[in-house]
């Protein structure tokens, strides 16, 4: 007779993170997102803090001073923070696809300089693929690199939509070194851009990086998100992503590749801000009265805590399944693209349903609610649409099903 074991989502270890990061977002994010959203000012306190724990290395190798886990357990703590503020876990994001790539791709040399101060959060990474007239389309990108006589290369260009765009001392940032290549990817090449965090105008050997003002937006604030603009700014051959010799026109199946791990990142966010919006619907439904009964007597408030509590439980196994793909050295396109697609509409729909439960009070600033619906529409955009997900997923369906 077989015998059952205990059935259990997480290690002991995993445990332990999940369980730290859920008591720093009761006790340090979630008094506080409030103010810093009302503000649109980043969350520097927060953010120190997530420093002092590791946050910022949690998937780089312990040889460059980082935590060195995985990606599944980096999803379950980007829920939690998630659950807390999206906000939060954007700031975190970007800075791990930088690392990501870094890891993945980077030269030793390249690793040696940044990995360690990345760990710690001192040097904070973001990353740039969309442009003010291309957003999906990624191949018809116009930001050019070229090669000039001192042996840098020169880049010019607009970037659109860079979290940590103003904040981050490195930005990986994807440019055409080849305008005739065919296909066009093939002449993509991405760059580690070094800047001065903080400043607008940058000047002596970062002359030609300029940031604007960040975008004002819906929600998602407190994280900023601006333009950047390259006018003349030289970058170091040896800052070819892996290498000029290596790296040179590889840029965007680099990038393609950590937009996978990205997509992961971002269902877990939608898990997490669905799980707040379930236990503010569910805190809610048992202290608001109507008809002479608490609101979570009435069948039509059950079956949305219904429909949502399922559907976050779906996501959630998504999302762990496309990470623990990705962990076991799989491909997971196909699920990375069905979890960020159903997680993010998960999160959608979670946060609506619990703005229709609150009534006429989920419009009120006063509610934690009117936040959460302003942040949740964000999912649905970054790291590629639903729109593109869906393409993605039935493109490698016909692929991984040929007949």
């Amino acid at each position: 007779m077989a015998v059952a074991t205990p059935y259990t989502e997480k290690t002991d270890e995993q445990k332990a993170i999940c369980e730290m990061v859920h008591q720093f977002a009761d006790e340090q994010i979630l008094p506080k997102a409030e103010h810093y959203d009302h503000e649109d000012s980043f969350p520097e306190p927060i953010v120190a803090q997530m420093r002092e724990l590791g946050l910022f290395g949690v998937t780089i190798p312990e040889e460059y001073g980082g935590m060195g886990l995985d990606l599944t357990t980096y999803a379950m703590i980007v829920e939690e923070l998630s659950r807390g503020w999206i906000s939060i876990s954007g700031i975190v994001n970007t800075h791990f696809i930088g690392s990501y790539l870094l890891m993945k791709f980077g030269t030793e040399e390249q690793k040696q300089r940044y990995l360690p101060q990345m760990a710690t959060g001192e040097l904070r990474a973001a990353f740039s693929l969309s442009e003010p007239e291309c957003g999906s389309d990624v191949q018809a990108i116009k930001s050019t690199a070229k090669k000039v006589d001192d042996g840098d290369y020169e880049i010019n260009g607009q970037k659109m939509w860079v979290t940590n765009g103003l904040l981050s001392g490195l930005v990986f940032v994807l440019v055409k070194t080849d305008l005739s290549a065919e296909p066009k990817y093939k002449g993509m090449t991405c760059f580690i851009a070094e800047k001065e965090p903080g400043v607008s105008e940058n000047t002596g050997k970062y002359a030609g990086f300029n940031v604007p003002p960040k975008i004002k937006k819906l929600g998602y604030k407190g994280v900023e998100s601006t333009e950047l603009v390259f006018d003349g700014y030289h970058c170091p051959a040896g800052n070819i992503l892996g290498g000029e010799e290596d790296g040179l026109g590889q840029g965007f199946i680099q990038m393609m590749d950590a937009l996978e791990v990205g997509r992961v990142n971002v269902a877990a966010r939608g898990v997490g801000i669905s799980q707040r919006a379930l236990e503010l619907a569910l805190r809610y439904s048992q202290e608001r009265k109507a008809f002479g009964k608490q609101i979570a007597q009435h069948q039509a408030i059950q079956f949305k805590l219904a429909d949502m509590a399922t559907q976050i439980e779906a996501a959630r196994l998504l999302t762990m399944r496309a990470a623990r793909l990705k962990d076991a050295g799989e491909r997971s396109e196909l699920e990375a693209g069905m979890a960020k697609l159903f997680a993010s509409e998960t999160g959608r729909f979670c946060v609506e349903e619990c703005f229709r439960i609150h009534g006429g009070y989920g419009y009120s600033k006063e509610y934690e609610i009117e936040r959460l619906y302003r942040d949740a529409p964000l999912l649905l955009i970054g790291e590629g649409t639903s729109e593109i997900q869906r393409m993605v997923i039935g493109r490698k369906l016909l692929q991984r099903y040929k007949i």
